[in-house]
């Protein structure tokens, strides 16, 4: 029995869509592994992504981790002094 055409051409882009994923998986934790280090790194992103600063937050303080935006923003406010 002939091997079916599209099969190679379905592997491929299941084989790309997984790589895809895995990238962006990665990216997420990169970006919240130097947020979660750096408060300098999230004054750039209160600066720039507002949003996924926020988005930082929130899942902090869904998984119990609270303060770091008063922290954050005490430290900020001591700089611009």
């Amino acid at each position: 029995m002939p091997p079916k055409p599209m099969e190679p051409l379905a592997r491929k882009l299941m084989k790309g869509v997984i790589a895809v994923e895995v990238l962006g998986v990665l990216g997420a934790y990169a970006l919240f592994h130097r947020m979660n280090n750096s408060s300098e790194f999230r004054n750039t992103m209160s600066n720039r992504f507002p949003s996924v600063l926020e988005v930082y937050y929130r899942s902090n303080e869904w998984a119990g981790v609270y303060g770091t935006r008063e922290r954050d923003q005490e430290a900020w406010a001591a700089k611009r002094h």
